[in-house]
C-alpha cells in the first residue's frame, strides 16, 4: 500500500505541476501576440528608414561620417541579447553557443573582445567567461524606444573616441513560435550606408532636404542605431515568449502522458493487491471448510 500511495503522490504532484505550465503557456500567449504586433508594425519603419538613410548617405560624402570610419579590427565588442527569463526551451542556449563560437573566432584571430550582455541570462553567462560592459538585466518587462536610445549611449561615444573598432549584434531573429534564428549583425562601422547596390533601383528616390544632406545625415545615423537596436530588442521579445508558449505547450502535453502511465501503473498495482487479497480470502475459507 505504500508503494500506491507513492504513486497517487506523484499523479498529484503532475496534476500540479500542469496547472502552472498551462497557466505560464496562457500568460506567454498574451504577451506574444502583443509582442509580435510590435514588431510586425515597426518592421516596415526600419526598412524605410534604411532606404531614406542610403538615398541621402549617396548625396554626401559620407565615409567621412566618425560612425562610418572603418579601422584595422583590433578591438571587438558584441552586443548578446536573451532574455530574463528561463523556461522557453533552446532559446537562451542557442544564442549563447552562437555567441561563444563567435567570440572564440575573434579570440583565435588574436582580436580583444568585449561583450554588452542584454537580457540576465546573457549577463550572468558571459561575467564568468569573458570581459563584460554596460551590461543590462530586467529590461524586457516593459520596455520602449528609450532602452535603445540608452544602449546607443553607451556605444557610440567609444566608437567615436576610438575604444574599440567594430561592433556586432548577436540576437535571436523571429521566424515563427518554434523558430527563433540566431543572427549576426554588425554595427559598426556600419556596412550599407552609402552603397547604391544596396537600394532597389525602383525605390530609388530623390527629397528634398532643408537643412543641409551632411546634416541630416550626422542626426540620423545615431538614430538609425537606435531602430537597429529596438528591432532587435522587439525581436527578442516576441521570440522569447514564443519559445516559452512552445516549451509550456511540450510540458503540458508531457505531463498528461506522465500522469496516463503512473495512473495505469497505479491502477495495475491496486488490481494486484486487489487480487491478492482475493486469494488470501479464497485461501482461508477453503482452509475454514476443510477444517
Amino acid at each position: 500500500m505504500a508503494a500506491l500511495k507513492d504513486i497517487k503522490r506523484k499523479i498529484t504532484a503532475v496534476h500540479k505541476t500542469k496547472q502552472i505550465t498551462r497557466a505560464m503557456n496562457m500568460v506567454a500567449a498574451s504577451k506574444f501576440k502583443a509582442a509580435q504586433m510590435r514588431m510586425e508594425n515597426f518592421r516596415p519603419y526600419a526598412v524605410k528608414f534604411m532606404e531614406v538613410l542610403n538615398s541621402l548617405a549617396l548625396r554626401v560624402d559620407a565615409i567621412n561620417h566618425p560612425l562610418l570610419a572603418v579601422r584595422e579590427p583590433k578591438r571587438i565588442r558584441v552586443i548578446c541579447m536573451t532574455s530574463d527569463r528561463g523556461l522557453c526551451g533552446g532559446f537562451n542556449n542557442n544564442l549563447i553557443k552562437a555567441a561563444e563560437r563567435f567570440v572564440r573566432e575573434k579570440l583565435r584571430d588574436g582580436q580583444e573582445v568585449s561583450v554588452i550582455p542584454i537580457g540576465r541570462k546573457g549577463r550572468d553567462f558571459f561575467r564568468k567567461k569573458t570581459k563584460v560592459l554596460n551590461a543590462r538585466a530586467d529590461v524586457f518587462g516593459k520596455f520602449d524606444m528609450s532602452l535603445a536610445v540608452r544602449i546607443s549611449e553607451d556605444i557610440i561615444p567609444p566608437f567615436i573616441s576610438e575604444e574599440y573598432d567594430e561592433l556586432y549584434l548577436l540576437y535571436n531573429e523571429f521566424v515563427n513560435v518554434a523558430v527563433q534564428r540566431p543572427s549576426v549583425v554588425r554595427l559598426f562601422p556600419l556596412p550599407s550606408i552609402g552603397r547604391a547596390e544596396e537600394i532597389e533601383p525602383g525605390k530609388r528616390l530623390d527629397y528634398i532636404y532643408e537643412p543641409s544632406e551632411g546634416i541630416i545625415l550626422e542626426k540620423l545615423l545615431p538614430m538609425y542605431m537606435h531602430v537597429l537596436i529596438y528591432r532587435a530588442l522587439l525581436e527578442t521579445f516576441a521570440g522569447e515568449n514564443g519559445a516559452r508558449m512552445a516549451a509550456m505547450d511540450n510540458a503540458t502535453r508531457n505531463c498528461e502522458d506522465l500522469i496516463q502511465s503512473l495512473t495505469l501503473k497505479y491502477n495495475q498495482m491496486r488490481q494486484s493487491a486487489i487480487t491478492a487479497e482475493l486469494m488470501d480470502i479464497v485461501g482461508g475459507t477453503e482452509a475454514l471448510a476443510k477444517g
